[in-house]
């Protein structure tokens, strides 16, 4: 399997040194679709076990859609525990997209088992856990854990878009996931928007013809 950039392989190293330090069990956590004007956010949380690591493994962003299916597979044959957690439409529109971010993060920690004693996490937030939390900047680069945890999170967040797009086959789904692409500006221009379209966002309340205090969360485009 070829990596786009080779620099970017992400290692069990950090994962190991805690191990060794305090023990397990150490989870990584990574989050899909915060920036998308459509679907979920899905967060991903992944255990791997230190004596069957999965080969392949990669910042899911430098992967195809094959190669991140091939590498879902992979871990899913090896990993002591993977959880997943999807905040909606409704709860991202509700909440703010932070928030239902956070929530879908603490969603799939919590289905982990055995519970994790040390939570590894891409990005510069923490939710609020039960357990010690690092926040790693690009961590999916950096922390086999947390590439995993974004493997999982991409794919299934993709196959749901997918399953989207067969529901409204009209505005490529399958194509664009709901981020903001010039096809996907027009298709909204031209039948505007669907349930599944994040009032919260400033372009779809724009689509809808809302004033900017109308704008619920504030927080516009994220990711």
């Amino acid at each position: 399997m070829k990596i786009r950039d080779s620099r970017l392989i992400p290692t069990f190293e950090l994962e190991s040194a805690e191990l060794l330090l305090s023990g397990g069990p150490i989870v990584g956590v990574d989050e899909a679709g915060r920036g998308p004007w459509a679907g979920p956010v899905v967060a991903a949380a992944v255990l791997l076990d230190p004596q069957a690591l999965p080969e392949g493994i990669a910042d899911s962003k430098m992967l195809d859609a094959d190669q991140r299916e091939r590498a879902l597979a992979r871990i899913e044959a090896k990993a002591v525990s993977i959880g997943i957690g999807i905040a909606d439409t409704q709860r991202i529109d509700q909440d703010n997209i932070l928030n239902a971010t956070m929530w879908a993060m603490t969603e799939a920690i919590r289905q982990i088992t055995p519970v994790p004693r040390l939570v590894l996490i891409d990005g510069n937030r923490l939710p609020r856990l039960a357990m010690p939390a690092r926040a790693i900047v690009k961590g999916d680069a950096k922390c086999l854990s947390i590439a995993a945890a974004s493997i999982v999170a991409k794919v299934t967040r993709d196959r749901m878009m997918i399953a989207l797009a067969r529901e409204f086959p009209a505005y490529g789904f399958d194509r664009h996931k709901g981020y903001g692409t010039p096809e996907h500006q027009e298709v909204i221009r031209r039948l505007g928007v669907t349930v599944h379209h994040r009032r919260s966002f400033k372009p779809i309340q724009l689509a809808l013809g809302l004033g900017e205090t109308e704008t619920k969360g504030g927080l516009g485009l994220l990711g």
